[in-house]
């Protein structure tokens, strides 16, 4: 069982930064699948990054060259630094972790960017 605990979301100006982290339970964090989702009311859950063991990372094509996704392995925590946000990047943002057919979420942090 691996238990994910999100942080660092809050209110923020369009244009400004915030940096997501995500602290993960369990021994073999390092062989997960991390990601981060988002979701809105009333729209699914969508793909915002995600980083493989290796480091390979996917971004959507909505946050290229905004946000990074990046893990550390030793401190069993994934981070999302999210820069020159926009209003449509408001959303609650969830941790994903993902090991063969386990796959393990967080409770979402809320992200809101005013415009």
């Amino acid at each position: 069982q691996v238990q994910l605990v999100e942080s660092g979301g809050g209110l923020v100006q369009a244009g400004g930064s915030l940096r997501l982290s995500c602290a993960a339970s369990g021994s073999i964090f390092s062989q997960y699948v991390t990601g981060w989702y988002r979701q809105t009311p009333g729209k699914q859950r969508e793909l915002v990054a995600s980083i493989t063991p290796g480091g390979s990372t996917n971004n959507a094509n909505s946050v290229k060259g905004r946000f990074t996704i990046s893990r550390d392995n030793a401190k069993k925590t994934v981070y999302l630094q999210m820069n020159s946000l926009k209003p449509e990047d408001t959303a609650v943002y969830y941790c994903n972790a993902v090991f063969f057919t386990h796959s393990y979420w967080g409770q979402g942090t809320q992200v809101t960017v005013s415009s």
